[in-house]
């Protein structure tokens, strides 16, 4: 699974090696989706923040100065967006079905960095994973196989629908 992730994230990459990011690159709706579902529960940890970095640093292989660059991006397109459809929609387009479960997986490790799973976590992957054609059963497996890895314990019952 993690091997898919980096593979996942590196199929994005598209090769360029520019430190600024345009707002049309997959990679910034990414950071932009991970920083929303951060943002979820009211609360963003430092832990989060360095299980964000390192993911992306690792699977786009990119330097500081790029990582804040696509941290910065991400924020800003964030920051000026009124729901997740902004991002979801042009990623449903870009990404294979595979690469959109994926995203999900990762969406979820970013919930986990910080051993905790919250309500509002969880709303939020499901309208992403909604929004992006994930099924309810791709998305709790995935929820399941981070949970596994990171052994996360003290899970809530799943409330919505598979």
């Amino acid at each position: 699974m993690f091997e898919r992730l980096q593979q996942f994230l590196a199929s994005l990459s598209g090769g360029d090696d520019k430190p600024a990011f345009a707002a049309d690159d997959p990679r910034v709706a990414v950071m932009a989706l991970c920083i929303q579902v951060m943002e979820a529960d009211g609360k963003v940890l430092e832990v989060e923040k360095k299980a964000l970095c390192a993911r992306f640093k690792d699977f786009y292989g990119v330097d500081e100065a790029e990582l804040d660059a696509l941290v910065a991006a991400g924020t800003d397109a964030e920051s000026e967006a009124i729901d997740f459809f902004r991002f979801t929609s042009e990623l449903k387009r870009q990404l294979s079905e595979e690469q959109r479960i994926d995203l999900i997986g990762l969406l979820w490790e970013i919930v986990y960095a910080d051993g905790e799973r919250s309500e509002m976590e969880d709303h939020a992957i499901w309208r992403i994973a909604d929004l992006m054609g994930v099924s309810g059963r791709e998305r709790i497996m995935k929820r399941q196989e981070v949970a596994g890895r990171v052994g996360a314990t003290g899970e809530k019952e799943e409330q919505d629908e598979a």
